[in-house]
């Protein structure tokens, strides 16, 4: 229950900063989301169309041809084929179906062969059982769950492209108001980019059931003015914070399993099985985006991340409260 209203809370606050319901297709906020929202809208206004054909005509026959009780026993007369039904709902259909096809394959091309500009952000995105792994090659800078990226002005186009692959089982990326659903798979890359023309937080979900815990592999991206992602990628460039006052905590984490699994650049902690913790606590939310980041929820994920997340492959640290306060306050350092 707690989690729900936490959640609850994190969407009414994006959807507060992006002033529309930040997962609906119907309010695109990119390129590729206004052509998929365009496509709908035909796809909706034919078979919204079709509904009302059957469903008026069924509606006529129902009380057009009702039962009165003044009706003859004779049975009435027959007609035994029609060429111009036959041809009707065998054209029609067909021509339906290839104005689909069209439009279909127009929004993929225009959107899959569309030319890379030059100043476009390259974002190698790595999806995990249950969280994503952000790499920023030409920027040196490696996270996790939360995409920065840069709004892109159509006069100056600086979209982000994703390179996007898996490092266990598939996966789907899709962020409703950017673009559509493109799957990542082991031992595969595929690609996908997307422009927000807007600045604010846009939500995303993974789209592939992957596992106990795929309805909270959340996506969290924001969309930077040039001058906040600069700021951004500047503070992600930087060495992991030291600070004295922590030094028993990183030590504590430093000496247990947590660098089996986790890195914190300049440090001993060089794992890459969990996420990457150099700038944790730069972070809006933990657990790919299930809850907020808080010093309290910091600690009692460390010491049991069931509890947000049942099914998490982290396992319990099983440390005592003393060393656990001490790892919890040093996370809440890197930023």
């Amino acid at each position: 229950m707690l989690a729900r209203k936490q959640w609850r809370s994190l969407a009414l606050l994006a959807q507060s900063v992006s002033g529309h319901d930040p997962t609906s297709i119907f309010a695109p906020a990119g390129t590729p989301a206004h052509s998929i929202f365009g496509l709908s809208m035909l796809v909706l206004g034919i078979t919204g169309a079709i509904f009302l054909v059957v469903a008026g005509l069924l509606l006529y026959v129902l009380l057009r041809y009702r039962a009165t009780g003044t009706e003859s026993a004779q049975e009435p007369a027959q007609i035994y084929g029609s060429n111009q039904i036959e041809l009707s709902w065998t054209v029609i259909p067909v021509l339906i179906v290839v104005i689909l096809f069209l439009a279909a394959a127009r929004v993929i091309f225009s959107t899959e062969l569309a030319r890379k500009p030059a100043a476009a952000l390259d974002v190698t995105v790595i999806g995990h059982q249950f969280w994503w792994e952000y790499r920023y090659p030409t920027l040196g800078i490696v996270t996790a769950n939360e995409l920065h990226i840069p709004v892109s002005d159509p006069s100056h186009p600086t979209p982000t492209y994703l390179t996007m692959s898996s490092a266990d089982t598939d996966h789907s990326f899709w962020v409703p108001r950017l673009a559509g659903k493109t799957d990542l798979i082991p031992n595969k890359v595929n690609t996908m980019w997307i422009d927000p023309e807007a600045a604010g937080l846009y939500l995303g979900q993974c789209a592939q059931y992957c596992g106990a815990q795929h309805a909270k592999m959340l996506i969290r991206v924001y969309a930077d003015s040039p001058q906040q992602f600069a700021a951004w990628v500047a503070q992600q460039q930087k060495p992991a914070a030291e600070d004295s006052r922590v030094a028993e905590g990183g030590s504590i984490f430093q000496h247990n399993a947590c660098i089996s699994c986790h890195a914190v650049a300049g440090t001993v902690a060089t794992g890459r099985f969990g996420p990457d913790l150099t700038h944790v606590a730069s972070r809006d939310t933990i657990a790919s985006g299930s809850v907020p980041n808080t010093a309290a929820n910091m600690r009692a994920w460390i010491d049991n991340p069931a509890h947000f997340k049942p099914g998490a492959l982290m396992p319990e640290m099983h440390l005592n409260d003393r060393d656990l306060d001490a790892v919890t306050a040093y996370l809440m350092t890197l930023k």
